[in-house]
């Protein structure tokens, strides 16, 4: 485990070095002055202007700006956004929790219907459930996620009026924002109205996480269609039916544990492809997270901001990653063997 850890490590530090360079890269590629392109100090003055100068290191070569770049990028100093002047770094903490918070919900979704129905198409294997199971995920995964949002706001908002169109929560309702995550900060509300605003709020979150959810439900399907497939002709599985085991017992006790160990070390990476599809869906359904921040960006070509939230939103995607790797590695210490080099 020791060496799994060591490689991981090693990994994420290459990949941040990485997206630092990228980040910093992008600064000379976008048009403009790269100063202004860095701190979004567009109408500074020249003292100003010094002072960010020296503090980037404008008069020095690449690597010593790169550096410059670096120690303010760890510091917390993201730059200032060029449209509304305020810290990116501090517009990023108040929006990404609302982003987690719809892809994890959406993320749920995904889950709990994506593995249940392709285990049920594997166990009915080539009978016309599976068929049918089959035919839904292709249909679910080719619909483009705009155009399905835009379908499930006039059906179940506008015609049926079952659930709200857009927003995080009614503005009926005043909750103090502790966290950015808006079902903790109500539970840990004192005001009276809390249950209705945490209903509210649910009711909010329900239309945009589905719409989110039907791409990675239908690779989950297909993953856990696959794993289950693979688990049923391993040979402890063939044993467990010469034992006389009946096939409720088979599929429960044995097939299910092992075929989730298998769909797991595939979760962490739809994650990306999730957070990916909230921040299209953010803009349809008007959720205030950094994924419809970071489109408006670059409607507004606002280069900072532009440079500052790509580089946490893929150093977040990433740490995800990691955490899904170990997360597998625990479940299943045959990860940790000759591929990674821990025997």
């Amino acid at each position: 485990m020791l060496i799994f850890t060591l490689r991981r490590l090693n990994l994420f530090f290459f990949t941040m070095f990485l997206l630092t360079l990228l980040s910093f890269s992008l600064s000379f590629l976008f048009p403009g002055d790269q100063l202004v392109n860095l701190t979004g100090a567009l109408n500074a003055s020249d003292s100003v202007r010094d002072t960010l100068a020296a503090t980037y290191q404008q008069d020095s070569n690449i690597i010593v700006q790169y550096f410059a770049y670096l120690s303010q990028v760890f510091s917390g100093n993201l730059g200032t956004a060029m449209t509304t002047k305020s810290d990116i770094f501090n517009e990023i903490l108040r929006l990404l929790p609302a982003t987690i918070e719809l892809s994890l919900f959406a993320f749920f979704l995904a889950t709990i219907v994506g593995i249940p129905i392709g285990f049920i198409a594997a166990i009915h294997h080539k009978k016309p459930i599976d068929n049918a199971i089959l035919a839904v995920a292709m249909v679910g995964y080719s619909i483009p996620v705009f155009w399905l949002g835009l379908l499930a706001i006039l059906t179940f908002s506008i015609q049926l009026g079952w659930l709200p169109s857009g927003g995080q929560m009614s503005l009926l309702y005043e909750i103090e924002p502790r966290t950015g995550f808006m079902f903790y900060d109500i539970l840990v509300s004192s005001n009276d109205y809390k249950w209705d605003a945490f209903q509210n709020a649910f009711a909010h979150i329900i239309l945009p996480a589905a719409v989110i959810a039907i791409a990675p439900a239908t690779i989950f399907i297909r993953l856990a269609r696959t794993a289950m497939l693979t688990v049923l002709e391993t040979s402890y599985i063939k044993a467990t039916r010469a034992k006389g085991l009946s096939f409720n017992q088979i599929i429960f006790r044995h097939a299910v544990r092992n075929s989730l160990i298998k769909v797991i070390q595939h979760i962490g990476l739809q994650f990306a492809n999730l957070v990916t599809l909230a921040m299209i869906t953010e803009v349809i359904f008007n959720w205030p997270g950094i994924g419809r921040w970071l489109i408006e960006s670059i409607y507004q070509r606002d280069y900072t901001a532009i440079q500052g939230g790509l580089l946490v939103l893929s150093s977040f995607i990433f740490v995800v990653h990691i955490i899904t790797d170990y997360i597998y590695a625990v479940l299943n210490p045959l990860a940790r063997g000759a591929k990674y080099g821990s025997r």
